[in-house]
């Protein structure tokens, strides 16, 4: 006897559809996550009721797609994940010409053709919920309970069929703890070549989910073991076996997936974890051996970084503003290696580069790269001191729109006219901010103005942009020369 807690929300559609002389069943994923005691995320039906018919029942749907799966909006419900219930019809499929959908769909099917199409065995159990029934012809209830990740049927058939298969099957591996069944994952591995055939933003919302999952690490390591990797981010492959100096007890691979999972043990959101998985990539490309302590050096590997993060998260179609935190993040994270280094001007400047609501991502970040060299945990006095200078900075003036002075009031107490002199003497002013925020009153504020505003608009430039300029070429010749050393131009 099942005593599943099914939403009022979703038993009042079945029941609905079973009024009007109709079969209806939950189905998949929901089905599974319920026998794993697991509150489901979206929950699904199937019915023998055409689209049309489905329509013609509930009074508030949408209908926009090719394989009859209609939207029952539930207006009245406050959980967002029941607004709307998806209710498809029984149905086959044709060939798979292109790798990724369907040549054409038929709803003239029964329940357990429609079970027979789906990918793996614990995804294609049906449950009535009037009858307390469950609809296994694939014994996936039996491998729920072993943790097994089987095809339905013939894998390399299945697999055929829709390329992406293979991705959620690693992902269902990070986000359960599966074992993959030995022939599904011989499978898996020979026919990695179909990801080519798959669109990006498809790779790209399973590799989020592996990535999302509470073990992401064995996900990772699960797409290079089944050779997917390659055709998501190859450039992480380029860092097995890569050997690091003796501060790091493993080698770059390893210790990116472990600073990977510490992410995932902080719960730390999307960002922060990609930003630990690809924080070192770039340290394969940036490798030399010093010819003082014979150690390893990876010197600008985070200028690299953040230009091969960029090209791997365009190339996954992932949205530009996160592409951007992402990148900012593995630019920046080397910047807390170093306590005796950092100054409170040091961060102040930091602060500025990377704005402020991402500075205690990058914390979280430092705190994750640590765990992952193999030290047993983050050193308290070093956080404790990290923080006390972030929070010492955070209300000093980091951009020009945080002075106390701005542009309105110079041209006032200057008589000077609306111009490009006006903008020079903000930055030649912030540039002596960034160094002593003290002066960041107002009074001390005019008087600096009206002593820069005696200088031609040749010197105000100079003054406002030496640091922004000294910092854009340093990093221009930094680039230049590790590309030179180590990349072919």
């Amino acid at each position: 006897m099942n005593s599943f807690s099914i939403p009022e929300e979703v038993s009042r559609i079945t029941k609905t559809l079973k009024e009007s002389g109709f079969e209806a069943y939950l189905v998949g994923g929901c089905v599974r996550d319920l026998f794993l005691s697991k509150e489901p995320k979206d929950w699904d039906i199937t019915t023998n009721a055409k689209p049309e018919e489905i329509i013609s029942i509930f009074k508030d749907t949408f209908y926009e797609n090719e394989y009859g799966t209609v939207g029952v909006v539930n207006a009245d419900t406050k959980n967002e994940s029941l607004k709307i219930v998806e209710v498809t019809p029984y149905r086959t499929e044709g060939e798979y010409t292109d790798k990724r959908r369907p040549d054409s769909v038929s709803f003239k099917a029964t329940l357990e053709d429609d079970l027979q199409r789906r990918d793996f065995t614990i995804n294609a159990i049906a449950f009535d919920i009037e009858k307390n029934a469950v609809v296994d012809p694939f014994n996936g209830r039996k491998d729920i309970q072993t943790g097994i990740i089987r095809t339905v049927g013939d894998p390399d058939n299945r697999f055929s069929e829709d390329g992406l298969r293979l991705l959620r099957g690693a992902r269902i591996y990070a986000e359960l703890g599966f074992e993959i069944e030995m022939e599904t994952e011989k499978s898996i591995a020979k026919n990695a070549y179909l990801l080519e055939h798959i669109a990006k933003e498809r790779i790209r919302d399973e590799f989020i989910r592996i990535i999302e999952s509470p073990y992401p690490m064995n996900g990772v390591l699960s797409l290079h073991k089944l050779n997917l990797l390659g055709y998501i981010a190859p450039e992480l492959l380029e860092s097995i076996n890569v050997e690091q100096n003796k501060a790091h007890a493993f080698d770059v691979w390893t210790h990116l997936l472990k600073t990977l999972q510490h992410s995932a043990d902080k719960n730390w959101p999307l960002h922060i974890r990609l930003a630990a998985l690809f924080h070192d990539i770039s340290k394969p490309a940036s490798r030399r051996r010093s010819k003082e302590t014979g150690e390893w050096t990876f010197y600008g590997h985070e200028v690299l970084g953040e230009k091969t993060t960029r090209k791997i998260m365009q190339r996954l179609k992932f949205p530009k503003e996160l592409t951007d935190k992402v990148s900012n993040l593995v630019r920046w994270h080397m910047f807390f290696s170093d306590t005796e280094q950092i100054t409170h001007s040091a961060v102040r400047r930091l602060v500025a580069s990377v704005g402020k609501e991402n500075v205690w991502d990058l914390m979280n970040l430092r705190g994750c790269d640590r765990v992952g060299t193999g030290r047993p945990k983050e050193n308290p006095y070093r956080l404790r001191k990290y923080k006390a200078m972030v929070e010492e900075v955070m209300s000093d003036p980091v951009s020009v729109g945080m002075l106390k002075i701005d542009g309105n009031k110079i041209m006032e107490i200057t008589k000077l006219p609306a111009g490009p002199k006006i903008g020079y003497i903000l930055h030649a002013i912030l540039e002596t901010a960034l160094d002593n925020p003290n002066i960041n009153t107002e009074e001390t504020l005019k008087k600096m103005a009206m002593e820069l505003s005696r200088k031609t608009e040749g010197e105000l430039k100079t003054l406002g942009e030496k640091g922004k300029s000294k910092k854009e070429a340093e990093e221009k010749e930094k680039i230049n020369s590790i590309r030179k050393k180590y990349w072919v131009e």
